[in-house]
């Protein structure tokens, strides 16, 4: 976990992203709205334990098994006045993955032995909505930075369908058929730091960045966001690499989370 930390500290001088938004201007006592609609296809890693029939845990490498895309929605909302402002963001992912192996799977913390083959049908829907409040501290031509606190839900809820054959040795054999269903509901309070810096001929390009940090029912939750946009006169078109962690602790359904990856979008303000 110190890892992590000394990691998303370093990002928050050098990397973060915010969906791309206005140009970088001067403090204004009229409103701004931002509405963001992006599309983020991350690699998905970590690790889950569920029920067995027999009451013993199945433990899941989460980034061995799932590969596949189901359904995704996601989109963000920005409004500012003076100094202060708010915003909002969702991200929904649905992704599984149907395999025969034996890796990726342990009974009771011990790995599946090489004479067992699993047939598996894994399945894991994410919900991250985060919701916050935001300081303006720096506002020029060339960059603005908003420093924000608020909060993070996220909520999963993952299955397993199983088939085991094969010879477990001396391991005690679980149901040779069966399922698992868990669900886990996390908020957790978040502070961190928001911009973009404008470059270019009448700064129409932009480098817009985000990091939050935070706690609560998570040990730790971190997220960091890099882009690279340009501005148009209805809004922004940008891609970005974002990155969202999770350490949720050890004795719940989902030990941990990782999703890394790049992410496209498009900004409608006014």
């Amino acid at each position: 976990m110190f890892k992590k930390m000394s990691v998303a500290i370093w990002s928050l001088g050098a990397a973060v992203l915010a969906p791309t938004s206005v140009l970088a201007q001067e403090i204004s006592d009229d409103w701004h709205f931002t509405a963001t609609l992006y599309g983020w296809l991350p690699d998905i890693g970590g690790n889950a334990q569920l029920p067995l029939g027999d009451g013993r845990p199945i433990a899941v490498d989460i980034s061995t098994i799932l590969d596949h895309l189901k359904m995704t929605g996601q989109g963000a909302f920005e409004i500012q006045k003076g100094h202060w402002g708010g915003f909002t963001d969702v991200v929904y992912l649905d992704v599984g993955e149907s395999t025969t192996q034996t890796r990726g799977l342990s009974i009771g913390d011990i790995p599946l032995p090489g004479t067992v083959t699993a047939a598996a049908d894994f399945d894991l829907k994410s919900l991250f909505w985060t919701l916050g409040a935001s300081y303006r501290s720096v506002a020029t031509p060339g960059a603005t930075v908003d420093w924000l606190f608020g909060a993070r839900f996220a909520s999963f809820k993952q299955s397993l369908d199983w088939e085991f054959s094969g010879n477990f040795g001396p391991i005690t054999p679980p149901p040779l058929t069966g399922g698992s269903r868990a669900k886990v509901d996390h908020i957790d309070g978040i502070i961190g730091v928001k911009g973009r810096l404008a470059f270019g001929a009448e700064n129409k390009w932009l480098m817009p960045f985000y990091f939050d940090l935070g706690t609560g029912d998570s040990d730790m939750t971190w997220q960091a966001r890099l882009g690279l946009g340009y501005a148009f006169g209805w809004g922004d078109l940008g891609v970005a690499w974002r990155y969202l962690d999770y350490d949720t602790g050890s004795d719940g359904p989902i030990t941990d989370l990782n999703m890394n990856g790049p992410a496209i979008g498009a900004s409608w303000r006014w």
